[in-house]
């Protein structure tokens, strides 16, 4: 597993470097959201293709594909828009933000988008039956208290959050494109770039539920966050040097 002390090392040396123009992070920063609305689409099922994602996020209708998955790249877009701006504004994960994120990735179903679920579901597959509806609140609320006051590092702590809020399973849907920018909120809370977990590499994703929830063992998880957030730091160093 990738370490600590590399990944410090890996933000040390790209905080040292000269800052880029405005127009060069805005550039980076679309390639980035056009890639990570696609991969984190494809996991959940989306059919639009990398080139079409980008062509709906430049207002472009894809005719052959459903309405929702356009609205699904939109939505997805303007709730990474939405982390940003919590994390430039210093703003805390609570509940309510929470839902405020969730409500833009649900934009295509008004009636569930924010809204805690209101009846039990079952993963197909999973080692982990999801927490009963009237529970919810209560385990949401247990879990950012626990995460404001841990003392892990903030890979740890972030992938644990990943995989304890997957668990409960909060919303009827969209509660992996939620997580995994939730996932992002708090590795750039902590002065990181946002990461892309691929769709070529969701096999061993779901893999790092199991191993959680059947084993208890959060490093598969870790490791998996850790790899791509080296991936990142390197790209940029790459581009910047």
């Amino acid at each position: 597993m990738i370490s600590d002390s590399r990944l410090a090392e890996l933000k040390a040396r790209l905080d040292a470097c000269r800052p880029l123009t405005s127009g060069e992070l805005e550039r980076l920063r679309e390639q980035f959201t056009i890639e990570y609305t696609y991969n984190s689409n494809a996991i959940e099922g989306n059919t639009l293709t990398l080139r079409e994602t980008a062509l709906v996020l430049e207002g472009i209708t894809i005719g052959e594909k459903p309405l929702k998955d356009h609205l699904e790249a939109i939505g997805h877009r303007d709730a990474f828009a939405c982390v940003e701006r919590l994390v430039s504004e210093k703003e805390p994960l609570t509940e309510w933000r929470i839902r405020e994120i969730h409500s833009l990735v649900l934009m295509d179903r008004p009636q569930d988008k924010g809204q805690y679920r209101k009846v039990p579901v079952v993963i197909s597959g999973a080692f982990h039956t999801p927490t009963e509806p009237l529970l919810i609140h209560e385990e949401m609320a247990a879990l950012l208290k626990d995460f404001a006051a841990t003392d892990k590092n903030a890979v740890e702590a972030a992938s644990l959050f990943h995989l304890r809020f997957e668990g409960i399973h909060p919303f009827i849907d969209g509660n992996g494109r939620t997580g995994r920018l939730l996932l992002n909120f708090m590795l750039m809370q902590a002065g990181f770039p946002p990461i892309d977990v691929k769709y070529s590499d969701r096999r061993r994703y779901y893999a790092a539920f199991d191993s959680y929830y059947r084993d208890g063992d959060p490093a598969p998880m870790t490791g998996l966050v850790a790899e791509c957030l080296e991936a990142r730091l390197l790209e940029y160093l790459k581009i910047l040097d």
